[in-house]
């Protein structure tokens, strides 16, 4: 009997491995890896981090700013860094020197870099604040310092808004985020940027991107250390009144509202995934694998699409990752560092929305995935695209996330309305005020008839995308445009030229319902329940057995 039951255990425990799905490689392959750097970013990589802990995987991670992460990676300190920006920035006199240690950029996710708020009426939290770039450029240039200044009621004609100071929250440390935003001013906002620079002590003329956001004497601003620490103060109940730019995510996590920002097309909309997706197909990707910046991104187009969708400040976070054997990075750190890339490329982009990010478009993964093969060390896989389990994109590359994204309301267009439902993480709606000042349910809503949600069917972005860099405006107009041949993988002649291509995000649509794996994942527990109960009852029957026979 006891060999009878070794011999079941024997048979049932890889079954029940394999329902539960096994680890990507053998625990015993890999090594703790390190690395450092954006907090934009890390909500999502905290996620990932701890998904592959089954696999036995330890990726450590201190999220302690771009600037840092992208210096400790190239004093050989980590073996990783995460950043928005790229090594070569020139920030005022200072130039970021790239490390001499080889590396290369792996794009990792895309967001919003959102406007977290504290703001209350008559007691009550404001959800629906809108804001248009003209106005955020003021407020953070120390131009607008009242709630109550005639162009934020322009922006908000629903909302009674209170004198009430505003106190703009910046970042005190060397950041990514704080480089994306300052870059949106420098070039949508040069002139306005360049005055404010120059009140605040910088000599550099233009002022341009920066990562250690200046601050004006007096002007009321205040500075904290991380995404965590803005978004931490502005959430203080007695910080009311305080504003911070920040990836959206943190706003969720905190149940705070983010102001809809207003776009080209003259909407206001808030930075869910759909939005950035549309968004980012007017950004443009450094296609030059021999250019130091390959896989890196412009944003010029961004700011200036023209898709009533499309949030403005949309963006990608990149990886910095080794490409050679030094500084303490061996095959092993390569072998485990490969696998988790693989890993957030395919899988792990499935909780990007959850989380407050936008998953990556088609061609990032493909892209990224070649630059996985970079790594030291790695073990190779051949993933088939079409199967990457990335909810961003179906197995033909439709670009069902941009293809699909609802239209705004009507209450969100520039004008005398506005909608008054909660945003971000806010749940609550925000009484608003018709050009008749009574209150309008419908708006507060934000539905009733004269919504304007269009249905997906009125998409104006054509699916699949076209490799060559497109203008979004020529595209919305004419959908025949894209090349739905190429499933929306980059054209092999286009990568060869290094010519810049546009970025394509693709999705597929959410599982629904139960599945097989739902099924395996019952039986794996079933089969788990019979190895730890029925040996031991087992054996228990088969000694009473003997004990009777023995008796008699």
């Amino acid at each position: 009997m006891p060999r009878r039951l070794a011999a079941l255990v024997a048979l049932l425990a890889p079954l029940a491995v394999v329902s539960l799905g096994a680890a990507p490689a053998s625990a015993q392959s890999y090594v703790p890896v390190s690395g450092s750097g954006s907090t934009w970013s890390q909500n999502a990589l905290d996620q990932w981090r701890r998904n592959v802990n089954q696999f036995g995987m330890r990726i450590n991670y201190a999220g302690t700013g771009s600037s840092d992460g992208r210096n400790q990676f190239r004093n050989g300190t980590v073996d990783f860094a995460v950043s928005e920006i790229p090594y070569g920035l020139r920030d005022g006199n200072a130039v970021d020197t790239p490390p001499q240690r080889g590396y290369a950029y792996m794009p990792i996710v895309a967001g919003g870099t959102a406007f977290m708020y504290n703001l209350k009426i008559g007691g009550q939290r404001v959800t629906n604040l809108r804001l248009s770039g003209d106005t955020i450029a003021a407020i953070f240039t120390a131009q607008i310092t009242s709630w109550d200044d005639p162009r934020i009621k322009a922006d908000n004609p629903g909302l009674a808004l209170p004198a009430r100071r505003i106190v703009p929250v910046v970042r005190s440390d060397g950041s990514g985020t704080t480089a994306q935003f300052t870059t949106w001013l420098a070039t949508v906002y040069g002139g306005q940027w360049d005055e404010y620079c120059k009140r605040a002590g910088r000599t550099a003329n233009p002022c341009g991107t920066t990562s250690q956001y200046p601050v004006v004497a007096g002007s009321g601003f205040t500075a904290q250390s991380g995404s965590l620490g803005v978004s931490g103060y502005v959430a203080q109940g007695q910080n009311e009144g305080a504003i911070t730019y920040v990836e959206y995510s943190y706003a969720l996590n905190t149940g705070f509202p983010v102001a809809k920002m207003l776009n080209s097309a003259g909407f206001y909309v808030e930075p869910r995934a759909s939005n950035v997706a549309v968004g980012l197909l007017g950004a443009r990707i450094d296609n030059d694998p021999s250019s130091p910046t390959y896989l890196t991104q412009d944003l010029r187009g961004v700011y200036a699409n023209a898709d009533a969708r499309a949030y403005p400040l949309s963006s990608y976070s990149y990886m910095v990752v080794p490409t050679r054997l030094e500084s303490a990075f061996n095959e092993e750190k390569g072998r485990t560092l490969g696998a988790f890339a693989y890993y957030f490329l395919c899988e792990g982009q499935q909780q990007a929305d959850a989380l407050g990010y936008s998953p990556l478009p088609i061609n990032l993964v493909q892209a990224g995935l070649d630059v996985v093969t970079k790594i030291p060390g790695v073990q190779g896989q051949e993933v088939d695209i079409r199967k990457c389990n990335n909810p961003t994109f179906s197995a033909s590359g439709e670009n069902v996330l941009a293809k699909n994204a609802p239209q705004p309301p009507a209450c969100d267009k520039r004008g005398p309305d506005q909608c008054g439902t909660g945003t971000g993480g806010a749940k609550t709606s925000t009484p608003v005020t018709t050009q008749r000042g009574a209150p309008d349910a419908a708006a507060a809503s934000g539905g009733g008839a004269g919504s304007g949600a269009a249905p997906a069917d009125t998409a104006t972005v054509a699916a699949g995308g076209d490799p060559v860099a497109l203008d979004p405006s020529a595209l919305a107009a004419d959908p025949s445009l894209a090349d739905p041949s190429l499933d929306g993988a980059l054209d092999p002649a286009v990568a060869a030229s290094g010519t810049t291509v546009s970025a394509v995000p693709v999705s597929l649509a959410a599982r629904d319902g139960w599945s097989t794996q739902s099924t395996l994942v019952l039986v794996a527990l079933a089969l788990l329940a019979a190895l730890v109960v029925g040996p031991p009852l087992a054996w228990r029957r088969l000694q009473a057995r003997e004990a009777q026979g023995g008796q008699q």
